[in-house]
């Protein structure tokens, strides 16, 4: 496999200079994820194309496993779907390898696949297939760390995640972490929810204290009214679930359902810190 040579900078540091970029410009990052596989892959290069024309600065690739414990009913179902149509690691791995894009692509994958791989092999899966990085929520940040120096080895940032619940003593160990940190914005699973949490300011700036590095709320973001509000003081806003749900429900025109839904929340992004 090819690694893409859409970017001049790889990794970590194309991670990077995607947040100083959206920083620099008075905004938040926008960062959709999408499900390897649904509604189909052979449509995945469409719906990265059309995430990067609508404005997302960073995409999230998700690999379909069989038990997500962190997807709520909607990524799940999308997941159910990709892994029936027959969707596996080495075929995610080679349609990345052949699409090109401007932005940063980094996987969110359980710990199975990884293992099932090795975590040497997985990095260097990851550098042919063009990601910059991997978030993977069932392995705890004190027992990553082999694949941490895997993909640290290779210039590939391991990406944490942190909850309302997490101590101090995690976030401590998080100022080895490299990429961003994902503040997960409630306790649960993820989907798409009627408002976001009001303590959400108090989090990211419990986090800032204690990680040099940009911080990306998930879990539950689903209008663009949300993206605005969690813009004004995050460094990033990811989407998923509300997304998955609009490519639901224009199965037969993914690619346009994610410009549709991507493009105002971009919109909304852009005007958060303007007044």
């Amino acid at each position: 496999m090819a690694v893409p040579s859409g970017r001049s900078i790889q990794g970590v540091a194309a991670v990077a200079e995607t947040f100083r970029r959206a920083h620099d410009e008075g905004r938040a990052a926008l960062i959709p994820f999408f499900t390897a596989g649904y509604p189909s892959l052979a449509v995945l290069p469409e719906l990265l194309r059309a995430a990067e024309d609508a404005g997302a600065d960073l995409v999230e690739v998700g690999i379909p496993f069989s038990d997500p414990l962190a997807d709520g009913p909607m990524l799940q179902k999308a997941a159910a779907t990709a892994l029936a149509g027959g969707v596996r690691v080495d075929a995610i791995l080679d349609i990345l390898a052949r699409t090109k894009t401007e932005i940063p692509r980094v996987f969110l994958t359980y710990v199975n696949p990884v293992l099932r791989r090795g975590f040497d092999r997985f990095a260097d899966n990851a550098v042919a297939s063009g990601m910059a990085g991997a978030i993977v929520p069932d392995l705890p940040w004190t027992e990553a760390r082999a694949l941490r120096r895997a993909f640290s080895a290779r210039g590939l940032a391991v990406i944490p995640l942190v909850a309302p619940t997490s101590t101090d003593a995690h976030l401590a160990a998080l100022r080895s972490a490299d990429g961003f940190v994902y503040a997960v914005s409630v306790t649960g699973v993820t989907g798409a929810r009627q408002s976001v949490a009001g303590d959400l300011e108090t989090l990211v700036a419990r986090i800032r204290q204690a990680v040099p590095l940009p911080v990306a709320v998930g879990f539950g973001i689903a209008t663009p009214e949300h993206a605005q509000a969690i813009g004004q003081f995050a460094d990033g806003v990811i989407v998923g679930s509300a997304l998955t749900e609009a490519i639901m429900r224009r199965p037969q025109a993914p690619a346009e359902a994610t410009y549709a839904f991507l493009r105002p929340m971009a919109e909304a992004l852009a005007r958060a810190r303007g007044d």
